[in-house]
């Protein structure tokens, strides 16, 4: 059984009251994904600080040692998160990685991102093997903005662009999301505020996620990356706007580091991953795609 919605504020850094105690680890295990965000640009480096970014791609079996000396070096990790940097539905690395620590590492509260398009169909093996908690990137309920965020979709090996391809991904978030909060699973939806595009629809996303079951909502600012490098991030007023329109059906979350795909340590207060990472083998530097893990 997963834990509960009050003891995850326990001991989840992304959900907590004592955030400022609890640690998390990020495990890259994900280097795939399935989707084109128009905003997204995935990297292999170690220098920026983003979603979407980490210094390699892991194996799932690498992540047994790295866990053991970040918990060694970083004792209060209470989390282990998979976030990409690809979608973490979009290959079986993540869901291997997980059993693997559920084996090894029972105490760890397993967590994970995705952008959705295959939650509806991967959501019973995300209950069986007794993920804790889980968040969806959901950009649009309306399928004429999804398609100003995300060029494609691949899906079941074929590309599907635009509005046709923006109405499966819909469904498949709202429908997976619905499975998922059915089975006890905590759901927190993210999503990235992009003023001229989703400005004005941040409300009817938080009514159709708070309707399909998701507790938390966080609103993620615009990087201007991409092919939306051109856009303008959203300033404070706009996304105290975003927020107004939200928190009348969900509750928000409002202390998201945007952190890496790697990331170690306690968010906003420590980071370890160099620290961790110097004592593995390093792969893929400098590697960048133009796909989104959600």
């Amino acid at each position: 059984m997963p834990i509960s919605f009050e003891e995850l504020t326990d001991k989840h850094p992304c959900f907590g009251r004592h955030s400022a105690s609890t640690g998390r680890i990020h495990l890259p295990v994900c280097p795939g994904c399935n989707i084109a965000c128009r905003f997204c640009e995935r990297s292999i480096n170690d220098t920026e600080n983003r979603p979407g970014v980490a210094s390699c791609v892991l194996k799932p079996e690498e992540t047994v040692p790295l866990i053991k000396k970040a918990r060694e070096i970083a004792p209060e990790i209470t989390v282990a998160g998979i976030a990409g940097p690809g979608d973490t539905l979009a290959t079986d690395y993540a869901i291997e990685t997980f059993r693997i620590i559920k084996r090894e590492f029972p105490d760890l509260i397993k967590c994970m991102s995705t952008n959705g398009l295959l939650l509806s169909e991967r959501a019973d093996e995300l209950i069986e093997l007794g993920l804790d908690s889980l968040t969806v990137t959901v950009n649009a309920v309306d399928p004429e903005i999804e398609a100003q965020l995300n060029d494609y979709i691949i899906y079941h090996g074929k590309k599907i662009e635009g509005v046709e391809g923006a109405k499966i991904l819909i469904r498949n978030q709202l429908e997976g999301i619905k499975k998922i909060a059915e089975a006890g699973i905590t759901v927190k939806v993210n999503t990235v505020l992009v003023p001229r595009i989703n400005g004005d629809h941040i409300e009817q996303i938080a009514y159709k996620v708070a309707e399909a079951g998701a507790e938390k909502y966080n609103i993620i600012p615009l990087i201007p990356q991409a092919k939306l490098k051109d856009e303008k991030a959203p300033d404070c007023f706009e996304i105290e706007a975003a927020h107004v329109a939200a928190r009348q059906y969900i509750e928000l979350f409002l202390h998201c580091s945007r952190c890496r795909a790697d990331a170690i340590g306690v968010p906003g207060k420590t980071e370890v991953s160099r620290q961790v990472y110097s004592l593995f083998a390093r792969r893929n530097l400098d590697f960048k795609e133009n796909f989104s893990h959600g």
